[in-house]
């Protein structure tokens, strides 16, 4: 990764922070993107103290004026962008279905704004980044999927919905780009298993640190007993960023620990 210039949107969060820090260990020049200035500033001190350099842009991946500008920023800065990973996502409590509820008590505001956040964030960041890969003929966009996208899950209605349209525009793009602009820009996507993060941390643990309800049964239908390392997913990241990974293209890695491949008999 040494010489290469990768900008993680969301580079500010659990998962985010790890790529960026796996990345910059790796020898890239790192630029994270979040719309919290100080939650931003604050991973750049902590990775400062462990010896990596990353940098800080501030934007909102929904404000396509300021997507644009960081990415004009960021050129700027370093000359280029070699690797856009869309990892800004997340959930809403009016767009999830809880036991005791159903589909006709979901909010469709709230839906609408996850379906927003994980689908046209990435639509947006990929357009604005992409317009300097295809001025350089060359560029490697990821886009953060989940296990959700491939295997509907209970409760989790607007995310499921949102991220099977980011697997699907995945695919598209890496068609647009090397159809139009050439083998050298491709578009793959990683879909996590389950990782313990800031937003789902509620849902699958206890305040004493023991499973929820939920928890025990998405541990029950991994093959590998667990909850993810978010640094198991740097390797994934590495792969898909590297040149000689030139022929893959269009595809999603799960990294689940076996979850999607385990029928639950």
């Amino acid at each position: 990764m040494k010489g290469k210039v990768v900008v993680i949107t969301g580079g500010n969060g659990t998962l985010g922070s790890a790529f960026a820090k796996g990345l910059a260990e790796a020898g890239a020049t790192v630029f994270i993107l979040g719309r919290n200035a100080s939650k931003s500033r604050k991973r750049v001190n902590e990775f400062k103290k462990i010896g990596l350099t990353v940098h800080a842009t501030t934007c909102d991946v929904l404000d396509e004026k300021s997507v644009r500008a960081a990415a004009k920023r960021i050129v700027k800065k370093a000359g280029k962008v070699d690797v856009l990973i869309n990892g800004a996502g997340g959930n809403m409590s009016g767009a999830t279905i809880m036991p005791d509820q159903s589909i006709f008590d979901v909010s469709v505001d709230q839906f609408k704004k996850v379906v927003d956040l994980n689908l046209l964030g990435t639509v947006i960041s990929t357009i604005a980044f992409a317009e300097f890969m295809v001025k350089n003929g060359k560029g490697c966009i990821i886009n953060i999927s989940s296990m959700s996208a491939q295997l509907p899950l209970t409760r989790v209605v607007g995310y499921s919905a949102s991220k099977a349209a980011v697997d699907n525009f995945t695919r598209w793009m890496a068609v647009e780009m090397a159809t139009k602009y050439g083998e050298g820009i491709r578009v793959n996507a990683i879909a996590p298993g389950f990782f313990i993060a800031e937003q789902n941390r509620s849902l699958l643990l206890k305040e004493d640190g023991s499973l929820t309800a939920r928890g025990e049964t998405i541990i029950s239908q991994t093959p590998a007993k667990r909850f993810g390392k978010p640094e198991e997913l740097v390797s994934t990241l590495l792969w898909l960023c590297d040149d000689n990974s030139a022929f893959v293209n269009g595809i999603v890695v799960p990294v689940d620990g076996g979850f999607s491949a385990f029928s639950g008999v």
